[in-house]
This record gives structure tokens, C-alpha cells and sequence, in this order.
């Protein structure tokens, strides 16, 4: 048998930590490793039990101390059950439903599963998924269809789980209750009983088609409004798309998470866009107005007489709406000098005048002459 790990060590926290600290470490790890988001892994499965333990010690101020002057020795047997290890999920849930506030209803109601310790029917699970917009989407708004397995309420039983509409009977575990109870040491434990799982019911004789749960797999096609000028990340929640629940519960709802996919031409940084043009030098030096194409339309930018290579220049109301309100982001365009590789003998010509021209009105400086004088 490995050697238990330091608690403080589980949680990776210092010995010094507050309780809100350390509350809010067994919190994170506890969302990391729940199972409702690790099913099958078992390693998780003992990290989460790990961190259980660790916290029913250091959350603890009297088990606290025992633990910082003793270590693992202060809950040896007979230590009146500080430090346990916990032997399924549901003791931990009962022994910490309210650490998220959820009024018994344990670890489950961060992840969709509401009521894990609650009687009665239970809502539906949330579901999760990704949306990959373009630019150009994300500047108009879209509506998107997306297809998704989700549970349904059985057509055979109607979501009563029981076959030929039989109704489920009292558990005769808890009595109907729900809930078992256990004594340890001093204390009286209530936890949701093992056969019914917190319900209060069994069923007698199982719908086959749904092998008793009221629910079996579906595809199903959603469709999801998408508000223009939403960003990267946010999470959209469609109500009521989620799985079915128990019968007579409310449907889970369903999150889309936004993430928005690479532009060849625009780069993103909130409202505003940002691109570059490559210019000749004659443009630049002169001046002159560009066709710019948006994410729109096509726009004229004027570049001003005397441009310098690198130049940022701005398209007031170019850029994307905000969520917030109705003004739009910019445009920024970063303009720069397009050396040609190929030049024709008058282009040639014409440079190389212009070349000679440049050094006479320059007075014949070398290019380490002009950095001296600059610094001087």
C-alpha cells in the first residue's frame, strides 16, 4: 500500500493558508476530477476521493492541528473518523453538498446534475459545445443549426421508466425517503440511499427499450441565434436543450462555447480590426486614396502626402459591433512600402534620376554623415 500523500501537499496550498484558501483549492480540484466530467477514469476518480479526504481534515480547525502536530498518526483507529478515506461518491457528497452552495445537492449541481442528494424527480444534465465562427459571422450575426445526441424521454414508457405504464413503488432501502442514515462516532449521517439513488422509488418491472432509466439517446437539431459582434469564449446558453430529466423535470440546458477561427487578411483585438496594405513609395510620397475591402463592403482610404512606411491610419465605425451597445470598432490599417522585384529599363531610369536628385538636394551626405549629424 503507497504512502499517504501530505494533505497540504493534496490540496497545494501552504500550511499557513486561511480556510477560505483552502476552500477554494478543494473547490478547483473537486471541479477538475468530479466524476460527472471524468466517467471511466479511475485515476481521477481517487484524486477526487484524495482531495475529499484532504479537506474533511484541513477544512477542520480541531482535525487541523491534530494532522500539523501528528501528521496521517493523529487518525489512526479509533481516532473518531478524522481523516477517513471516503468509500464512494456519495459520502462525499453528503459530507460536503454545501461547499457550492448547493443545499445538499452535492458536487452535482456545478455540472448539471441538480438534486444529487434531493428527493424527487431530477432536471435534466447541461450540455456543452463548441461554435467555430468566421470573422465575417461574427460582423453580421448568424444562425446556426448543429446537430447533437442528447437524452429524450422514452416513447415506449413516456419517460416513467416502467413497462406497459406500470408505476414505480416505494425503495424498500430508505422507505421512500430518499435518504439512509448511518451513525459515526457521536454523529447521525444522512446520505442518499444506494438503491434508489435519492428518489424515493423503484422500478418494479423495467421499461425494456430504456432499460428502466424513462430516457434513451436521440440526434436532435437545435438552432442557435448568434449575436453579431460576440467574442471569442463567451458561452451562450439555450435553455432547454439540454438532456431530458426525470420525468415531470425540467430539461438541462445547452452551452455553446464561441471560438472564432483564424482570418487571412484581419487580426481581432475587441471591437477594432487590424490589417496591412502594401503601397508603392509613389503613393506614400504623394499621396493617394486606396480601395479597401471590409468585412462589408469595399471603402476608400486616403493616405496623405508624405505617408511614412509602417504608417497606422484609421477607418472610423470599419470594425465590428460591440455586444454592449450600438457603436461599432475601427478599422486599422497599417500601410507599408511594396519594393518591386522586377523594374523595366524607364523604371530604371526614372529611379536612378531620382536617385542622383535625392543626393544633390541632400548635399552630397553620406548615409554615416546623416547619423552623425542626427545624434549631434
Amino acid at each position: 500500500m503507497s504512502e499517504k500523500r501530505d494533505y497540504y501537499e493534496v490540496l497545494g496550498v501552504d500550511r499557513s493558508a486561511d480556510q477560505a484558501t483552502i476552500k477554494k483549492a478543494y473547490r478547483k480540484l473537486a471541479m477538475k476530477h468530479h466524476p460527472d466530467q471524468n466517467r471511466g477514469d479511475a485515476s481521477a476518480e481517487a484524486k477526487f476521493k484524495e482531495a475529499a479526504e484532504a479537506y474533511d481534515v484541513l477544512g477542520n480547525d480541531q482535525k487541523r492541528a491534530q494532522f500539523d502536530q501528528f501528521g496521517h498518526a493523529a487518525f489512526g483507529q479509533g481516532a473518531g473518523g478524522a481523516g477517513r478515506g471516503f468509500s464512494n461518491m456519495e459520502d462525499i457528497f453528503s459530507a460536503f453538498g454545501d461547499i457550492f452552495g448547493g443545499g445538499g445537492g452535492g458536487l452535482g449541481d456545478l455540472f448539471g446534475q441538480r438534486g444529487g442528494g434531493r428527493r424527487g424527480p431530477r432536471p435534466g444534465r447541461d450540455l456543452r459545445i463548441v461554435l467555430d465562427l468566421t470573422l465575417e459571422e461574427i460582423y453580421s450575426g448568424v444562425e446556426r443549426t448543429v446537430s447533437l445526441k442528447r437524452f429524450e424521454h422514452c416513447e415506449t414508457c413516456k419517460g416513467s421508466g416502467g413497462a406497459d405504464g406500470s408505476s414505480p413503488i416505494p425503495c424498500s432501502t430508505c422507505g421512500g425517503q430518499g435518504q439512509v442514515q448511518r451513525s459515526q462516532g457521536f454523529f447521525t449521517m444522512a446520505s442518499p440511499c444506494p438503491t434508489c439513488h435519492g428518489k424515493g422509488q423503484v422500478i418494479e418491472n423495467p421499461c425494456k427499450p430504456c432499460g428502466g432509466q424513462g430516457k434513451t439517446q436521440a440526434k436532435k437539431e437545435i438552432l442557435i441565434r448568434i449575436p453579431a459582434g460576440i467574442e471569442e469564449g463567451v458561452q451562450l446558453r439555450v435553455t432547454g436543450e439540454g438532456d431530458a430529466g426525470d420525468k415531470n423535470a425540467p430539461r438541462g440546458n445547452l452551452f455553446c462555447v464561441i471560438r472564432e477561427r483564424q482570418h487571412k487578411i484581419y487580426q481581432r483585438s475587441g471591437p477594432d480590426i487590424m490589417t496591412e496594405v502594401p503601397c508603392t513609395f509613389a503613393q506614400l510620397a504623394l499621396g493617394n486614396n486606396v480601395e479597401i475591402p471590409t468585412l462589408s463592403a469595399k471603402v476608400e482610404l486616403k493616405i496623405p502626402a508624405g505617408t511614412q512606411s509602417g504608417r497606422v491610419l484609421r477607418l472610423r465605425g470599419q470594425g465590428l459591433p460591440s455586444m454592449q451597445g450600438s457603436a461599432r470598432g475601427d478599422l486599422h490599417v497599417r500601410v507599408f512600402v511594396e519594393v518591386p522585384t522586377h523594374l523595366t529599363e524607364r523604371q530604371v531610369e526614372l529611379l536612378e534620376e531620382f536617385g542622383q536628385i535625392e543626393l544633390e538636394t541632400s548635399g552630397h551626405k553620406s548615409f554615416m554623415e546623416r547619423i552623425t549629424s542626427y545624434f549631434s
